[in-house]
């Protein structure tokens, strides 16, 4: 694909400082971006910008001084996003059902969907308007695709459970296993019954290989607009708010209630039946242990105030040098002590 930087411009929204009719071969970023391309830079990679071979840079507004043609737009990031989208070449998947798909038996299908070969959809499931299933995918008896929905290769979405509209679940994911329920005696362990399902939100992307399992009874719900990393484990009875963000290997412990716009760094973990308050931010392997107010900045296990983590990764810089001193010390006072 070719265009002019104004037609870019007119897409996104932007203003031209320079050539306006240089002509865009592609997109890259700062490292990998050739003569044609157009890339981005927001601080702190102006200055690297500058010594591309691109002929134009998206950049963000009050940059001065800048030795190229440039693309003004308010969120380069954002704007850049839209661009991978124009440029990319639209997958090519026939609307219809493969002749080798299984569909069962009470299976209502909207209009215009896509399922593919070797995709199995059970008993009584329902698939929304536009919904993709490519190969290998599996829907459970009873279990609902919302309208505009992808479901990539291999993922599973068992009986019951309830997926919105234009959400995404990648390759080897699990919608719905059963929550980790076991009684003891004697040494023996016995399976609870898992009978409730899992809820997502409208516009929620679970990431390959993730595990949402689903209620011993009642819902395990991922709200609307969260976005969900690779290997991430949420647990039964879980109820996650809109718009969180879970990055990789993160596993939140069942019955554990999240606030909206929380992002989990990470490898973050959790203990169970907790309330984490919204609007937060836990980085990396935090450990979460207890109940969370709203509108915090924790690291560390056990989590804390991250300004406090820092100061205490600080200080244990210098513990080999305090040891060594302390026994000095020790020495000193041992020796005063006998005198």
């Amino acid at each position: 694909m070719k265009k002019t930087l104004q037609e870019i411009a007119d897409y996104v929204g932007g203003r031209i400082e320079g050539d306006s009719s240089v002509v865009i071969e592609g997109l890259d970023n700062i490292e990998g971006a050739g003569a044609h391309d157009l890339t981005f830079a927001v601080e702190p990679h102006i200055e690297e910008a500058k010594h591309t071979k691109v002929v134009a840079d998206m950049l963000p507004p009050g940059i001065t001084g800048f030795p190229k043609t440039s693309l003004i737009v308010d969120d380069p990031r954002a704007s850049f996003a839209r661009l991978l989208e124009l440029f990319t070449p639209k997958l090519a998947i026939p609307v219809g059902v493969s002749d080798e798909a299984y569909i069962g038996s009470g299976v209502t299908l909207g209009k215009d969907i896509r399922i593919m070969p070797f995709a199995c959809v059970d008993d009584h499931a329902v698939i929304g308007d536009r919904a993709t299933l490519y190969p290998h995918t599996y829907i459970g008896q009873y279990a609902e695709i919302g309208e505009d929905t992808v479901v990539y290769s291999s993922a599973t979405v068992r009986e019951h459970c309830r997926v919105g509209k234009r959400c995404v679940i990648h390759s080897s994911a699990v919608i719905g296993s059963d929550g980790f329920g076991f009684t003891t005696k004697d040494g023996i362990h016995t399976k609870v019954p898992q009978v409730g399902n899992v809820v997502l939100e409208d516009d929620v992307e679970v990431g390959a290989h993730d595990g949402i399992d689903r209620a011993a009874m009642g819902s395990t719900v991922i709200g609307k607009g969260t976005k969900i990393d690779n290997l991430v484990h949420v647990g039964h009875n879980c109820k996650i708010g809109p718009n969180c963000l879970i990055v990789a290997q993160t596993g939140i412990s069942g019955s554990t209630t999240v606030g909206h716009n929380v992002t989990f760094g990470g490898q973050v973990g959790t203990v169970g039946h907790i309330k984490i308050g919204a609007n937060s931010v836990y980085a990396a392997r935090s450990g979460i242990i207890g109940d969370m107010p709203e509108g915090v900045f924790c690291a560390g296990f056990p989590v804390q105030s991250h300004t406090e983590w820092l100061r205490m990764q600080a200080a244990m810089k210098h513990l080999p040098e305090m040891a060594k001193k302390l026994k000095q010390m020790e020495k000193k006072l041992a020796a005063y002590e006998k005198a």
